[in-house]
């Protein structure tokens, strides 16, 4: 695909993702992503057939940058810890530092973004969001559950509910950053998942 190709099809998706990240999906009309992008609509369907495919191809794009980012802090934090408790500190202190240095509130999450409007979007497009989501469980669980065989936490727990508690922490942060204007609201919520892992574990 000529560059050329490449980036009016970048353009049209990030333009798109800021607006729809702004307004939400519906408010989010394919003239207004043109004229955003400062193309035309014959522009927009030469890269998509219809909005809803433009909906797919950037909620697979964000699918895959935020599995990136936790892949990229999984194996860092195995190359920088062995102990069990460590790595899981380690862990959630990578993604508190990725967020550090926001000087404006972040624009939020496309996944909240298509989760309210949930009934715009086909099955396929639900799909991905939820495998995602899967996949943050299946690491963060499998971190917690080694740091939990290597000594017990200080009290109950279910661990799957606290695997599930560092995106809730992340996706409700985004909307409370956004609504209290508090840039650093982010990596203060996720400090607090951390110290509240070296109270459970004494780390």
């Amino acid at each position: 695909m000529p560059p050329s190709t490449v980036d009016t099809r970048t353009r049209i998706m990030d333009e798109a993702q800021a607006l729809i990240l702004d307004r939400g999906y519906s408010a989010t009309s394919v003239g207004a992503i043109v004229e955003q992008a400062d193309l035309t609509k014959g522009a927009f369907f030469h890269h998509f057939d219809a909005k809803a495919d433009l909906a797919r191809a950037l909620v697979e794009r964000w699918a895959e940058h935020d599995l990136a980012h936790l892949d990229a802090a999984l194996a860092r934090s195995d190359r920088l810890a062995r102990d069990p408790v460590q790595r899981l500190l380690v862990f959630v202190g990578l993604l508190e530092e990725a967020w550090e240095g926001l000087t404006e509130p972040y624009a939020g999450c496309l996944f909240v973004s298509y989760v309210a409007e949930a009934g715009l979007f086909d099955e396929g497009t639900h799909a991905v969001i939820r495998d995602t989501l899967l996949r943050w469980r299946t690491e963060v669980h499998g971190l917690l559950q080694a740091a939990a065989d290597a000594g017990p936490p200080s009290v109950e727990v279910d661990l799957e509910a606290t695997a599930d508690l560092l995106v809730v922490a992340f996706e409700g942060s985004f909307v409370v950053s956004r609504a209290l204007g508090e840039a650093d609201l982010v990596a203060r919520q996720i400090r607090q998942y951390r110290t509240y892992l070296e109270g459970l574990f004494g780390g």
